[in-house]
Formats: structure tokens, sequence, C-alpha cells
């Protein structure tokens, strides 16, 4: 065994060893924050410390190498989940007893039944703000009452959202990163929001139609955000609402969250 992992694996919070357990039994970072009641970000800040004690560029690396230095009396000692989901599985809900759980964390998290582009690893205050102040249109106003109580949208604000959208259904998610803001880098890295954006984005299809509903000023701190929506058809979907929040930065805009759904 190699030096330096003898050292990272020396390293490991008890913490990180339940996480990695957790992922040689087929778990997923989703389904193992659900089961343990704690967020995503969490386990995946979990995840990325433990890949980097042990010098490894994966989870599951680390598992293995974790799995090999325990044998199988590491596994005995995880809770046994009657329900269980393996990768690739649909979220079902835990209806075990958590207390049980060897890691003591926040309460359940229920998620939003929207999709969300980078969602599930990224937990910004900002996409909850939104979530709780911004309703979704119930109807489509009369377009006379609209034109009148609607701003008019900023367009350097909704080409860099359109621009943004438009690498998404390209799929160059390097680049994409590249045009996030700080807020959203510090909590993703690109390894991170090229999985999430595979994830969500690839299966929707090829995108058909993307018509701009409307733009929105968000006064948050610490200097505000904006909200642009686009109604979206894709060939793979019915029509969707896409929502795009960007900040401004350094004199420019930035993404800093996404929504599809």
């Amino acid at each position: 065994m190699r030096t330096q992992f003898k050292s990272g694996y020396q390293s490991l919070t008890e913490k990180e060893k339940q996480t990695l357990r957790l992922i040689v039994r087929g778990h997923d970072a989703k389904s193992i924050a659900r089961n343990l009641g704690l967020s995503v970000h969490t386990i995946n800040e979990r995840l990325r410390d433990a890949r980097r004690k042990m010098a490894v560029s994966s989870s599951r690396q680390a598992a293995r190498f974790l799995l090999e230095a325990e044998g199988d009396g590491g596994l005995a000692t995880l809770p046994d989940f009657s329900r269980d989901n393996r990768i690739g599985e649909d979220a079902v809900g835990f209806g075990g007893d958590q207390s049980t759980a060897p890691i003591n964390g926040a309460g359940r998290v229920n998620r939003p039944p929207w999709i969300g582009i980078g969602v599930l690893v990224m937990t910004l205050v900002l996409g909850l703000l939104i979530l709780t102040t911004w309703s979704p249109v119930a109807s489509t106003p009369p377009a006379a009452e609209a034109a009148q109580s609607a701003p008019t949208p900023d367009s350097q604000v909704v080409d860099t959202a359109r621009q943004w959208l438009a690498l998404l259904d390209a799929g160059r998610w390097d680049e994409s990163y590249r045009l996030t803001g700080t807020a959203f880098q510090k909590l993703n890295t690109l390894e991170v929001w090229t999985s999430a954006s595979e994830h969500a984005r690839v299966p929707l299809g090829a995108m058909v139609s993307r018509t701009l509903i409307g733009q929105e000023n968000l006064p948050a701190p610490p200097f505000g955000y904006e909200v642009v929506k686009f109604r979206t058809r894709f060939a793979g979907n019915a029509d969707t609402v896409e929502t795009v929040t960007l900040e401004r930065e350094n004199g420019s805009w930035r993404i800093v969250g996404v929504t599809i759904g």
C-alpha cells in the first residue's frame, strides 16, 4: 500500500469514512444525503476532503482504497437502510428511524419538484430565496396589461443569459462554468458542474425554441440579482421554464443560479 495512501487514510475523519463506506455500497451523494438527513453539499464536501487526503481523483477510488484497508469490517458498521437506493434509481423517501444514523445532521431535506441544473450540489441561499419569494406565473395576463406593468428588460442581461444557455445546449460545460460567478464556483468544482449538467440537461434533447418571458430584479444582499425567465421547448420534453439568475461582478454579468422546470 502506498505511503501517501496510508497517510491519507489515517487522516480521514469518521464522518468521511462513513460516507465512503456508503459509496462502496452503491450510493451516490444524493442518496447518502437523503438517508442521513443531510444536504448534498455537506456530503460532497466530505467526499472532496477525502479525495484530497487520499490523493485520488474520484470518490469511488477513495472508497475502494478504504475497503481494502478495512476489509468487510468497515461495511458491517453501516446502518441497515431498508429502502436504500442504488445509483440510477428513482428517489424514494427514507422511512427509517434516523436516530440510528452514525452522523448527526440536520432534519430531512424536502426537495422542490423542479429540476435544477447544479442545484443538487449547490445549496445557494439565493436559490432558496428565489423559490420562496417569487411564485411562478399561474396564467398569462392580457398583452396590454403586461405591457403597462412589466419593466423593459435589460438587453445586456437578457443576451448574457441567452448566450449562456446556448452553451448548455451545445454541451460546452467548461465554457459555461467559466462564466459563472465567484459565489457559484466556491460551492461547485468544474467536475461537479459537468456531472450535474450532463445528468439534468442532456436528457432534455436539442433546444427547439426559446422565448423570453421576462426579467425581474431581486433586491437581495449584497447588491441584488437579475432573474431572467425563458419559455423553452426541447426535443425530448414539453414546454418548460428556464430561470437564470445573474450577478454583477467586476463590471460584467455572471451566472449564479439556473433552474429548469
